[in-house]
């Protein structure tokens, strides 16, 4: 989370002083902001720490106590004021405002430069940032070990994580497990919700309010079908990383669901998992697991499953995302495919089991080349422009339409599409991407603000900043021919 302003005050090298709003220390700082306006709401997002010398107040003395209703009305952390640069203390009809709207008021010395502030909060950021994230991994990585034991131990895992409780419940909403077993007593109160859920999709998810607690409660489901339900409650799901660790959770234990397809044998769960990202082949303890994979490189093939053929072997096959999936060894003949697959079929290049992810969506865009063309097998590196050869078809252009869409809908379409794309070009660094456009970093924090709204994916995952990138290439690539 962000610094608060009591980490700040306890910082010896700012020395700021705290002159009101002791009750607010708590408040957390999500940016520092340096303003001389008279009015600086409109470049706000609520959260920042404002620092001023109020030198636009030498001259004529502005209505500070409207001055600080406008800011505490924008949900700021608080009010930084720099002492003895145009006035001797910070003036007291600022301290009166401020305690009258509850504001934080500090004092920041003459010696402590507004841009110590802001490097230090941008430091505590990264830090907390930095270590979210190896709290994440390594809480995903646990919970990967733990499916190597089974759906009760993913159960115990996410609760231990989470600091709450969880429930994996059947397709019924039955209790096939509780972590702690006393939870289980929660079942029955979830079981409208899971009506609504069955009815909803197996993408749909609901977070309710049950017995004075939240509980979110998202579908286990493969082949577009419910497996079974996870249930968390007892914990604020709210943080990137939390949300990140139920997901995981949700693959893993879909997988630990999946019934396998007759014939498929039991190669179709590690299959999808190492497709999903649940099985890491690399780890030290999967030597039993690459025992079984055929060798590196490998291809991965898609299509439609030959009903009732055979299973050659060395061969691993799955239904997955709606398609069946081969994974086999780099060189495979097309007649062994053809044995699995009946065409049109996309194979991808030879990857390494790290890129299995990439190697899925190369098979998936070759099956696409495959039917539009109306050819029997198609490899991917037999496609000309590699991935942003999507220009070039109209299945690619269709997906860049539907995930701009909720863009292409707002009057201020074009602003907000060359904002998402300086946005993304810069990797995320404000200030370069709003030079590029020629705007204000305000400006365009707000419109990206806008963007978030609207778009139904999240814009810190990487692999639909990935997406949103390819589907504005497609843009420009079909408006340059």
């Amino acid at each position: 989370m962000p610094p608060t302003l009591g980490a700040l005050l306890r910082t010896p090298s700012l020395r700021l002083r705290l002159l009101t709003g002791q009750d607010r220390t708590h408040r957390q700082v999500e940016w520092v902001a340096v303003s001389e306006l008279a009015d600086p709401t409109p470049y706000l997002a609520g959260g920042e720490l404002v620092l001023t010398t109020g030198v636009r107040w030498v001259d004529r003395f502005p209505d500070l106590r409207d001055y600080v209703r406008r800011l505490a009305e924008r949900d700021i952390a608080g009010i930084g004021f720099g002492a003895a640069v145009n006035f001797d203390h910070t003036p007291e009809e600022l301290v009166a405002a401020a305690e009258e709207f509850g504001v934080a008021l500090l004092e920041v010395h003459r010696l402590t430069p507004f841009m110590a502030v802001g490097k230090e909060v941008s430091r505590l950021l990264a830090q907390e940032e930095y270590e979210g994230l190896n709290r994440a991994f390594a809480a995903q990585r646990a919970l990967t070990r733990a499916a190597l034991t089974g759906a009760p131990a993913v159960v115990e895992r996410l609760a231990r994580e989470l600091g709450g409780w969880v429930l994996l419940l059947s397709p019924d909403g039955a209790v096939r497990h509780a972590a702690p077993a006393s939870a289980a007593a929660r079942a029955p109160g979830l079981a409208d919700e899971l009506a609504r859920l069955r009815g909803a999709g197996p993408r749909a998810s609901v977070s309710v309010a049950s017995e004075g607690d939240r509980v979110s409660v998202q579908p286990l489901a493969t082949s577009g079908r419910a497996r079974g339900f996870l249930a968390v409650g007892g914990v604020r799901v709210s943080g990137s990383d939390d949300r990140t660790l139920v997901n995981a959770a949700v693959s893993l234990l879909s997988l630990e669901l999946e019934r396998p397809t007759p014939g498929a044998g039991t190669g179709a769960g590690v299959l999808t998992a190492l497709l999903g990202g649940a099985l890491d082949p690399a780890h030290p303890g999967a030597a039993d697991l690459r025992s079984v994979l055929p060798a590196a490189p490998v291809v991965v093939a898609v299509g439609t499953a030959v009903p009732g053929g055979p299973r050659p072997e060395g061969l691993l096959v799955a239904e997955h995302e709606g398609r069946t999936a081969v994974l086999a060894a780099a060189g495979t003949e097309a007649a062994v495919f053809g044995e699995v697959l009946t065409g049109p079929v996309g194979v991808s290049a030879p990857v390494d089991y790290p890129d299995l992810a990439a190697a899925r969506s190369q098979a998936e865009r070759a099956l696409t080349a495959a039917e539009e063309e109306g050819r029997e097998l198609q490899h991917f590196d037999q496609l000309p422009g590699g991935l942003l050869g999507l220009l070039d078809t109209s299945a690619g252009a269709r997906l860049a339409d539907e995930l701009l869409a909720p863009i292409d809908e707002q009057r201020a379409a074009p602003e907000l599409l060359a904002s998402l794309r300086a946005y993304l070009a810069a990797s995320g660094r404000w200030d370069t991407a709003a030079e590029q456009l020629g705007v204000h970093r305000h400006t365009l924090r707000y419109r990206m603000r806008r963007i978030r709204e609207l778009l139904p994916g999240d814009l810190d995952d990487p692999d639909h900043r990935t997406e949103l990138w390819i589907a504005l290439r497609v843009r420009e690539g079909r408006t340059s021919r």
